[in-house]
């Protein structure tokens, strides 16, 4: 079973998240952060993961914490429930066309943390939040599910689009990555035996 439940709490934030990574797409998101929620709705939906995540904040601040806090749980949600990384496929990469939009990710589950980030967004905010608070999600995200990301918006004009195919591209390349590969087995996708 592939699954993982994650509370976090904090004098800034508390945090309930669960996931299935093989589940079918659905989601019950709730941040406080609108876009936030729309973003991560998303990456359940193109992920075909089962997602949940309860957020409470310290919003009267900023979004920062809760947006950073929710990158940190759902990342060690998929650390959880991939339990050491055996079996699995590893690599993933998409490319995500959005109207005039093209962005691509690519990932590799190596227990590397590490993120690329090639995303210039012309606004400052969508709705009322900070675009700069995307790299962040994407940066806790990484750093907690053990996961080497490239992010790169190739082209495009409007930040809506922009950022929505950079979720997309994510989702979709998680979701080949982490996806068992009956060939292995279960065991470690690397020379070295383990990750």
């Amino acid at each position: 079973m592939r699954k993982a439940a994650i509370k976090r709490d904090t004098k800034e934030t508390k945090i309930a998240v669960e996931l299935d990574l093989d589940g079918v797409g659905k989601s019950a998101i709730a941040t406080g952060v609108g876009f936030l929620d729309h973003m991560l709705e998303s990456f359940a939906k193109h992920g075909a993961f089962d997602l949940s995540v309860a957020a409470k904040g310290d919003l009267h601040i900023d979004m920062h914490h809760t947006v950073e806090d929710a990158g940190i749980c759902i990342g060690k949600a998929f650390a959880q429930a991939l339990d050491g990384y055996g079996g699995i496929r590893r690599f993933g990469h998409a490319y995500i066309p959005m109207d005039e939009t093209l962005s691509r990710a690519a990932v590799d589950f190596s227990n590397r943390p590490y993120l690329i980030w090639r995303v210039n967004l012309p606004r400052p905010k969508l709705g009322d939040m900070d675009t700069e608070l995307f790299k962040e999600w994407f940066h806790a995200f990484a750093m907690n599910a053990g996961v080497c990301v490239h992010v790169e918006n190739i082209y495009g004009d409007n930040t809506h689009h922009i950022v929505e195919s950079c979720f997309k591209a994510l989702a979709r390349a998680v979701r080949a990555a982490v996806e068992i590969d009956p060939r292995l087995a279960g065991a470690s996708p690397s020379t070295k035996g383990v990750l």
